[in-house]
This record gives C-alpha cells, structure tokens and sequence, in this order.
C-alpha cells in the first residue's frame, strides 16, 4: 500500500438504505473534497475539525450533479486514521454510492484496499493490532457475548495487558543479558532466584490467558459443537425444535426419520452453539441409514458436548447406566410430560419435555458447564487463534526461560525470553512485519 496516497473507499453495506457513507483520508483529503463542492465557497478545506454541512457533489470532469450530501470533516491526527478525513454521507442504495465513489475517484482519491483505513489507523498509532481485529471480530459478532468481548478488546483492555506482559518479559530478558557481562563465579543467587521468581509469575499469567482460548474463546469464535445421539424415537428431534424455537426437523413416529446430519445455530445465554441432530443408533439393514449411524459416531467423537437421549417412558436404570460418562457426555430423559410417576435421577441425568419445555433451562446451564464457561468476561480472553498461537509460542519460551535460569545456562535462558518478547510484541503490533500486517487487514471489508 502506498501511505501517501490518499484513499476512499463506500463505508457502509451495498443495496437499498436511507443513507450511504464514503470515506476519504490521507494527506490531500481535503482538496479531493473541496474539487467536489464547486458550487459552495464553503469549502471542506475552510471547516473546523469536527463540523459538518450540505453541499451538492459535483463531477468533476462531466460537471454534473451527483447528490446533495452531507460532508463531515475530522482533522489529522484527530481522526480514526490519524490523518485528514473527509465523510461523505449521501443517499444510499448501489448505484447512488457508486456514482459519489466514481466522483470522488476522479477528484484523485485512489480506491482503499481491503482494511487500508484501520491498518493506516494502526501505523498512524490511532490502534493497536488487538484492538483493530477487535473491530473486525465486533463486526462479525452473531452473539451478544463476542460482541462483549470484542468491544472490551477495542476499548484496549486486552491490548493493555498483552503489552504489560511484554514489558515484563522484555525486561527480564534485559536483566539476564546484563548478566552476562560478569563472570559466572560473580553471580549472584539473590539474582537468580528473584529473576527465576519474576519469570515463574509471567508464566503462570500466561497459562491464565492461554486457558480462556482452551475453554472458552474457541468456542466463542467457532460455536461449540453440541450432538444429540440416542435411539430412533428417543425424542431427539422434537428438543432440536424445542432449543431452536422452532420446527428445523421433521418428527415422526416412525423409526429412522433422520438418516442425515442436521446442523443449526444457536445461542445459550449469548454463548454460540452448533446443534447437531443425528441419525438414531440401532442395528439396520438400510445402506441410507447406515451411513447415517456412521456419522453419528463421528460426530460424537468431536463433539464439544454429547446429549446422549433416552425415552423417559421407556429407558431402563441399565440404559441409563449404559449412557457415557465422560466430561463432555450428558444423559437426557425426554418426554418428561408423558411420565405418571417421578423418577429418581442418577448424577449427570436431566429430565426434560420438549412438548412443554420442562428442564430446558437447566439443559442450556448444564451445557455451560460442561464447556467450562464462565460469565466474567474482562475483555482480556483469547478469542483470536493468532494471539493464541502468539501466546502459547511466549508461553513455551518463557517456561523453558524459566529451567535455564536454574541451571544457570544465561545465554540460552536471554534468547528464549527474547523470543518470547517478540511473540508477545507481535500481538499488539509492538514487533510487526509487512507480511503479517497485509495477512490480518486483508480480512477486513474495503471501507473498514
């Protein structure tokens, strides 16, 4: 990208609206503006930082009328990009946003590539990296709980703290290469043991941060994958309806209605689920409906959470028993409404009725928990599996720092703590290359 040029790009999503916004930034993004307003001696240029006004935009080659707009002016380095900026907000719909991009081009603006703004808001120091992904992850947001997270993130919380672990890391490592200067007989113990401690706690904050991508941010970024499995007629169907809202699978009395996969989106207390019906497990002769059976092993084998499902009107306490036991495993009696007597349930057994939602609640609880999900969300989980990859690169460096420091081994201990300075700097953008920049604002829209 050239970071002289002066860019522009439509901020808002194609087809019809009440309005459309375009965006121009860069070093001359006010005489672009001001060649499209030549009917007003109010120019874009002679406006205070912060102000706004109508105008009607001119071609500037054909002479003919675009739109009539209105024009916000923000002033470098007050600006999301830190640069001159000029806001154009005309009326929406394609072709009126394309006939004002088409203008404000021919003013000399160039097309923005896909996030130039944000990486120009980066290098201008407007953003850290975690804070500009931040925007791209809020976006993107299908639940209220990513959005939290990511809007804590742009708020510069987890920036913050990735940057605050760096400094620590970095000054460790510039403490033992000092160390290095003087003989090994000159060491000091209290030296060793204070860095070795200093170390010993950057680690275990690692393993912490680490921990909220392991349990809970992947899930978040992904959708954790919940399967229902059981008999043909177990009522697995009818609590895929039920969790939904709404009738996604067909139910009928006769076994062997779902012979294939049926996935679909959900939320459980703003936490994204992939729900997943599955062929009922029996011994059959139909070639369809083995290969069905074949998936639905495979799927529990993957699944974050297995909702193993028995007819509560006909499971027996050995089926029951039967039922896996294992952390990511839940037994499901269903058909709770059609009981005439109470049962006596086991540890890790829910009873539930998708006819009149009983235990429904409980259900979406016992599947937070059984993913480990907290509710304290601070801004600071990982939710990106760069920073996680960044991270769990720090993390190895700096454990293996930390065995160095006690066999006294400096010269190894110094470079692993400078590697791990650097996985943690190119989280935040405090170590960035051209490569790694241009991989994380391609995945960004074009007006962003």
């Amino acid at each position: 990208m050239y970071i002289n040029d002066t860019i522009a790009a439509i901020a808002t999503a194609p087809g019809p609206a009440g309005v459309c916004v375009l965006r121009i930034s860069g070093n001359e993004a006010f005489q672009v503006a001001d060649r499209l307003v030549p009917l007003t001696s109010h120019k874009p240029s002679r406006h205070a930082s912060g102000t706004f006004f109508y105008a009607d935009i001119v071609h500037p080659r054909t002479g003919e009328k675009v739109d009539d707009v209105l024009i916000l002016v923000f002033r470098g380095p007050r600006s999301f990009t830190g640069e001159d900026v000029v806001e154009i907000q005309g009326h929406g719909g394609t072709l009126p946003s394309r006939l004002l991009l088409e203008a404000i081009l021919a003013a000399g603006a160039r097309l923005a590539e896909p996030g130039e703004f944000s990486k120009r808001a980066f290098l201008n120091g407007r953003l850290d990296l975690t804070q500009a992904e931040a925007i791209c992850d809020f976006i993107q947001a299908k639940s209220e709980r990513m959005a939290h997270v990511a809007r804590a993130q742009l708020d510069g919380r987890l920036g913050t703290h990735m940057i605050a672990l760096y400094e620590a890391v970095l000054a460790q490592g510039a403490d033992v290469e000092h160390q290095l200067d003087f003989d090994e007989g000159e060491l000091s113990e209290r030296f060793l043991e204070q860095t070795a401690q200093a170390v010993q706690k950057i680690l275990v904050e690692l393993s912490r941060v680490l921990q909220s991508w392991n349990t809970e941010g992947h899930l978040l970024r992904e959708g954790a994958l919940v399967v229902l499995s059981g008999k043909p007629n177990a009522g697995k169907s009818s609590l895929l309806n039920a969790m939904l809202g709404r009738n996604r699978a067909i139910v009928h009395h006769i076994p062997g209605t779902t012979r294939d996969v049926i996935e679909e989106n959900a939320l459980i207390e703003g936490m994204p689920i992939r729900l997943v019906d599955t062929a009922g497990l029996r011994t059959t002769a139909d070639d369809v409906e083995q290969e069905g059976i074949l998936r639905t092993h495979a799927l529990m084998k993957q699944a974050d959470v297995n909702l193993h499902v028995l007819d509560a009107t006909t499971a027996t306490p050995e089926e029951v028993a039967a039922t896996p036991k294992d952390q990511q495993a839940l037994c499901l009696l269903t058909k709770s409404d059609l009981l005439t007597a109470p049962l006596t349930l086991g540890d890790g057994v829910l009873l539930v009725s998708a006819k009149t939602g009983e235990g429904l609640a409980e259900l979406g609880k016992a599947i937070l928990s059984k993913l480990g999900v907290s509710h304290d969300a601070a801004g600071i989980e990982i939710v990106n599996q760069r920073h996680a990859q960044e991270i769990n690169t720090a993390h190895g460096c700096v454990e293996r720092a930390l065995s160095l420091l006690h066999t006294r081994d400096l010269v190894l201990a110094a470079n692993e703590l400078r590697v791990a300075a650097e996985a943690l700097g190119r989280i935040t953008g405090r170590c960035y290359s051209e490569d790694l920049l241009d991989t994380i604002f391609s995945r960004f829209c074009v007006g962003k």
